[in-house]
């Protein structure tokens, strides 16, 4: 009976070390099946960017071009890159009403068709400045400026934020807000209190990156700035803020005469901006 009793605990302990052994290989297993199975997907990820990429190449190439004015509702007059201008027609899925003059547009390289509207040509100096965080400034991080801030607020938080109290008044909010002062007044601090409170987007403008030694390549980036801050202001249904040094700024658009005074050259006119 004794033996009887050791031998089935024997078989029981071998079956437990054999159970054991059995998990261990299971577990062994199954990480490596893990590991396989995320081969595989980054197997499959990189066949279809392959696919696609070989169907790229492939692929015959397209046109760019702008459309200088519509002929009629169906043909349109397009300069192409290159030069040559073409009266094209346009594809059925694209919106007409979309291609006006100075609208980018890609043509089918055989037929000239209009495939797609592009979006404005943005110079990438341009789209740098609109990656400027304001940070989150209240306006009771600015001292001193109670009266400055209830101005800015009432000609530009006040018309986004309850638009019908001008229209039950009937007087048009203003289109623009230019900040001057010293240097270390808070403009700056300003400009980024409002921006952070309406939930904005912040243009920063360095001289330095306006400054160019070719004739009109500023004066260029300045009508891109304004014609990129109009764009997202109809697109997103946000004001722009713009953080400029006004003094360049000035000297862009004036002159000084044989006498000493300042002549105007040629305004500019902002529509929903902070301009310091």
């Amino acid at each position: 009976m004794a033996s009887e009793g050791e031998d089935a605990v024997a078989r029981r302990r071998g079956a437990v070390t054999e159970y054991r052994k059995k998990m261990l290989q299971h577990k062994e297993l199954d990480s490596r099946v893990r590991g396989v199975r995320e081969s595989l997907r980054s197997t499959k990820k990189d066949y279809a960017k392959t696919e696609d990429d070989l169907k790229s190449l492939q692929s015959v190439g397209q046109i760019i071009g702008e459309v200088l004015r519509p002929l009629d509702n169906e043909r349109l007059i397009v300069k192409a890159s290159s030069g040559p201008r073409y009266v094209v027609g346009c594809r059925s899925k694209v919106d007409k009403e979309k291609l006006t003059a100075g609208t980018r547009v890609v043509l089918d390289m055989t037929t000239l068709t209009i495939m797609r509207a592009l979006p404005r040509e943005v110079d990438p100096v341009v789209y740098n400045m609109l990656h400027e965080d304001p940070g989150n400034i209240s306006y009771s991080a600015v001292g001193g400026l109670s009266d400055q801030i209830r101005e800015l607020r009432e000609s530009i938080e006040l018309p986004l934020m309850n638009p019908e109290l001008f229209i039950r008044v009937g007087i048009k909010p203003p289109k623009g807000v230019l900040l001057y002062g010293p240097p270390g007044t808070g403009k700056t601090l300003l400009a980024r209190a409002i921006a952070s409170n309406i939930d904005a987007n912040f243009l920063k403008v360095v001289s330095s990156a306006i400054i160019d030694k070719y004739i009109g390549e500023s004066a260029r980036l300045i009508r891109e700035m304004f014609n990129y801050a109009r764009d997202h202001q109809v697109i997103l249904l946000k004001p722009l803020i713009f953080d400029i040094i006004w003094a360049f700024l000035i000297g862009l658009i004036t002159k000084i005469n044989k006498n000493g005074k300042v002549v105007l050259i040629s305004q500019i006119t902002p529509s929903t901006f902070i301009t310091k």
